[in-house]
């Protein structure tokens, strides 16, 4: 049974959508409460799950653009993530500050992801580009929790030697 193309590529785009307001919804949410080392490790680990994608051959893509995918992710999706991200200490525990930025540069980020999407999807099937983009969206996101996972040590550690100090 074959799936229309273009139905799969609607689908992906409203999908996109959905995942990116609720992520806006998401961080508004969790910024009124403290984070943890595991509410940081986590999302990546739920996310590795995806890999189960290449378990069908149809999702094969060359090791290089594979490559190159996840590299973009690390080095250029992720870099508005990590300067929008900022800790800081309140009643001894740790939270992530708001960024009045961080809803804009969600939205960039799926708009660029959106156009990109519209240029690959001229050359590969529609789900090789999914395939793409899954991983780049992994790159990006691991990237941006090992930078939060540092500097929340780094914050949490400063704050629990100043709070022993006092």
């Amino acid at each position: 049974m074959a799936i229309n193309s273009s139905f799969l590529q609607i689908a992906a785009t409203v999908g996109m959508i959905f995942i990116a307001v609720s992520a806006i919804f998401i961080r508004m949410k969790a910024a009124n409460r403290p984070i943890n080392k595991k509410r940081i490790i986590i999302p990546p680990l739920g996310m590795s799950t995806g890999f189960l994608m290449f378990v069908v051959p149809e999702t094969h893509i060359p090791w290089l653009w594979a490559l190159i995918a996840f590299l973009v992710g690390w080095f250029i999706f992720s870099y508005p993530l990590i300067k929008s991200t900022k800790f800081e200490v309140r009643d001894g525990e740790v939270f992530v500050t708001s960024s009045k930025s961080f809803m804009f540069i969600l939205v960039g980020l799926l708009i660029v992801r959106l156009v990109l999407h519209e240029v690959v999807y001229q050359y590969i099937t529609v789900v090789q580009t999914g395939a793409v983009f899954f991983i780049l969206a992994f790159g990006m996101l691991l990237h941006w929790r090992l930078y939060m996972l540092k500097h929340y040590n780094e914050t949490y550690g400063s704050a629990f030697e100043s709070s022993a100090k006092q």
